[in-house]
């Protein structure tokens, strides 16, 4: 299981660190929200939890939670400045269609009915 980052996200990963003042990481997860069923969660971790999973890239670490990790598993996540707006950018080969906007998204494989509950907090 691995997720990666490019470095750009790992730059903006440290800057938000930094800005922040504390933390030791960026938490990512999964909750159940929008048109498609799942959107991303982000958090400044302060700790790691037993639950937790941790990856590094280019000198950032993110932290996944188990059940998050179910659906993030293999991604590769960017930070990208598309017209006014910036984000992160999930290249994520679980999702099977996103919504429209964007803020959704929903898995090409059937997990366990337990998955879906789980979010970073």
């Amino acid at each position: 299981m691995a997720i990666t980052l490019t470095e750009n996200a790992a730059k903006q990963i440290q800057s938000q660190l930094a800005k922040h003042g504390k933390g030791i990481a960026l938490r990512i997860g999964v909750k159940t929200v929008g048109c498609t069923g799942l959107a991303h969660t982000f958090d400044i971790a302060e700790d790691i939890k037993p639950t937790d999973h941790s990856f590094e890239s280019h000198g950032a670490r993110v932290l996944v939670d188990a059940k998050s990790l179910v659906f993030l598993d293999g991604s590769r996540i960017d930070f990208v400045t598309e017209g006014l707006k910036q984000m992160f950018k999930f290249d994520n080969p679980n999702v099977d269609n996103e919504c429209g906007c964007g803020e959704s998204f929903n898995v090409k494989k059937t997990l366990p009915d337990t998955a879906t509950t789980g979010t970073a907090s």
